[in-house]
């Protein structure tokens, strides 16, 4: 079996795609790689190698060494970091891509590229947004994810190239500290509401944005790659969702676990922004219908989750 490489995997959705994928194909099968040394012992029970994935010529090193036959591209600057730096975010998000893309033309190999909710700007409709709707975003975050999703399709129409991926809305996860993302409220309230019994909320009490946690994103990651071709109408950026709630909606689920928790609000006018170009909620009837698409979790599920193990995880110090 060729191997898979995973990109940016010491990130929020790498680190945990990389535990699921190496428990179901071995340690040996999934090649880690991030910009930067991993800390995490578990990451070393497997390859792992140094990629700046702007650099062709190393990636195509690592694919080589390794006879990679997937690539799950996760490398990426996130909205509210790329927004401090839109020079920098083009460059590691498009010429990444672009990179990946070639590799993967010259070497047969089949991709996972994510697009997101930022894909969508404001004149997309914002209620149950469609699989395909205008997409005109604001952000730099959303103009590479637009500019990649046309990219892989014409990659996939010109090439061949087996490229696919979903378009995440904002992911929740325990294990892993998000990465500068407009979402990244919906994790922290979390923490907060352990150490604290309070948040301040970067977002206002009506901003209404899509979430999933991140069990569903990986389960999503894997199965829209494990899909028959044949029934694959749309091949990359499929809507997928899971719940969709504004802080209010988060705090009162937290509140039934935690009934002495408050919130309140010091609106950040930049990631308010960007969320308000985002939609409210996606139809992902395309993913159902393609590849049997359908999330495990719903807000409570996920709630009781996320506290049950944050306690855990604090309470060791980590």
């Amino acid at each position: 079996m060729k191997r898979i490489l995973i990109t940016g995997a010491l990130g929020q959705i790498g680190s945990e795609l990389t535990d699921e994928l190496r428990s179901m194909y071995g340690n040996d099968s999934v090649v880690v790689s991030d910009i930067r040394e991993s800390k995490d012992k578990a990451k070393q029970n497997g390859p792992f190698e140094i990629i700046n994935t702007t650099d062709a010529k190393r990636i195509n090193e690592v694919v080589c060494k390794y006879d990679v036959g997937q690539i799950y591209h996760l490398a990426s600057i996130l909205s509210a970091n790329a927004e401090k730096n839109p020079q920098f975010a083009w460059n590691v998000n498009m010429n990444s891509l672009y990179n990946i893309l070639e590799i993967a033309r010259e070497k047969k190999c089949s991709i996972f590229t994510p697009s997101s909710i930022a894909a969508f700007g404001p004149n997309s409709p914002s209620e149950n947004t469609p699989q395909d709707t205008i997409q005109r975003p604001t952000s730099i975050y959303g103009v590479t994810k637009v500019a990649g999703e046309l990219l892989c399709d014409y990659y996939f129409q010109k090439f061949g190239v087996d490229v696919r991926g979903v378009r995440y809305p904002g992911l929740v996860s325990w294990k892993t500290l998000p990465g500068g993302g407009t979402t990244d409220y919906a994790v922290d309230i979390y923490y907060k509401a352990i150490e604290k019994n309070k948040y301040t909320c970067f977002l206002n009490e009506k901003t209404s944005l899509d979430m999933m946690y991140m069990p569903d994103a990986i389960k999503a990651s894997i199965l829209v790659m494990q899909a028959d071709p044949a029934k694959l109408i749309h091949r990359n950026a499929f809507n997928v969702t899971a719940m969709s709630f504004t802080p209010p909606v988060l705090a009162d689920s937290i509140r039934k676990y935690i009934p002495e928790f408050t919130m309140d609000y010091d609106v950040d006018p930049e990631r308010q922004g960007i969320a308000d170009s985002w939609p409210d909620s996606l139809d992902d009837s395309a993913a159902r219908e393609q590849w049997n698409w359908k999330p495990d979790f719903t807000l409570d599920m996920m709630t009781q989750d996320m506290l049950a193990n944050l306690k855990k995880k604090l309470q060791k110090g980590e």
